[in-house]
């Protein structure tokens, strides 16, 4: 069980991109801390971003550079960032690749971070995948590099799964970001079922969900229509679904999507697991735009994003609402307070 003193330890809020709206929503959370009740963090990457942002926004906030562990210390009067990486180029709303390696670090610092026990969790603010890829940066993701370090760092493969969640909804999607002519060919029987099990499991452990309700969409409209609408729901779907619940897991599908995101269809289960990106992100972001979290189940740690993109349009205007940050914040902290279970 996670001891007493670790509820002291802040969390690790990688900056993200320095032209997206990251830097707004941290810096307007701290300016709320007490209204909002913001959790400490320790914001890591370039201070002069921070700094620069806060003038241009009109914020009064004093930057104190520190080490993690004193951010939970200092938080009440001062914004702790703890620097990673070079100084940055880009201006709000014009990314720039050479950045690339501060915002990657930022990840990988707040991972090293957390793996140390200097931090209760990770939190990330978004990236984009356009100048990281220019870049060189060889992963789709965040979801897929945070798979990658908890690989090295813990020795073990992880297999990251990506959970949306909001109190009214929560989905999966089972593959992510591949283009959607590819997924029938990626969607597997084992890669289903593989999905099922982290699910099931860190809803128990992280979420502290005794017997974990699993709802499985099909892939075609329908689900397939007895084979009318596309094989692979009862070629690849189904079958999935049997063998989780050989295992023991509360699987039920495959269902129409359709039909899946209701109030009365989500009473009845904990987590939907969709067969793709849109199918999956359509319906949460519909039902909890600005609420919505990201959480990376499958890790030895706790990730938490906001369920938003870099919005470069309205970065550095102060109109962006902090709430999903905010959320994330405090799903990260709830988390991690949680015994991590084997």
């Amino acid at each position: 069980m996670t001891a007493p003193a670790d509820l002291g330890r802040p969390l690790a809020l990688s900056m993200g991109e320095p032209a997206g709206i990251g830097p707004d929503l941290a810096l307007r959370l701290w300016s709320e801390r007490r209204a909002r009740a913001t959790p400490a963090f320790a914001a890591l990457g370039d201070p002069a971003v921070y700094a620069e942002r806060a003038a241009l926004l009109g914020i009064d906030v004093p930057i104190a550079e520190v080490e993690p562990e004193a951010a939970a210390a200092v938080f009440a009067e001062r914004f702790p960032v703890t620097p990673v990486g070079r100084r940055c180029r880009a201006e709000p709303g014009r990314p720039d690749p050479r950045d690339a390696e501060t915002v990657v670090a930022a990840i990988r610092v707040g991972v090293e971070l957390v793996h140390a026990g200097r931090c209760a969790a990770l939190v990330t603010a978004p990236i984009a995948k356009a100048p990281l890829a220019e870049a060189g940066f060889p992963h789709p993701g965040h979801t897929e590099y945070l798979g990658h370090l908890a690989a090295t760092l813990w020795g073990a493969p992880a297999r990251a799964v990506m959970l949306l969640w909001a109190e009214e909804i929560a989905v999966v999607p089972v593959t992510v970001h591949v283009p959607l002519n590819q997924v029938p060919a990626l969607l597997t029987e084992d890669e289903i079922v593989e999905t099922g099990r982290i699910v099931a499991r860190d809803l128990r452990r992280r979420f502290r969900i005794d017997a974990p309700r699993l709802a499985v969409a099909g892939l075609n409209p329908h689900a397939g229509e007895s084979g009318l609408l596309g094989p692979e729901d009862e070629a690849v779907v189904a079958p999935a679904v049997r063998r989780l619940k050989a295992e023991g897991i509360m699987a039920t599908g495959p269902h129409s999507a359709d039909t899946m995101f209701h109030a009365a269809a989500r009473a009845r289960y904990d987590a939907a697991l969709c067969m793709y990106h849109d199918q999956a992100l359509i319906p949460v972001k519909t039902l909890a735009f600005d609420r919505a979290v990201n959480v990376t189940l499958g890790l030895p740690f706790v990730r938490a994003s906001p369920d938003h993109g870099t919005a470069f349009d309205i970065a550095g205007t102060g109109v962006g609402d902090p709430a999903s940050l905010l959320a994330a914040l405090v799903l990260a902290r709830r988390l991690s307070r949680e015994p991590a279970l084997a």
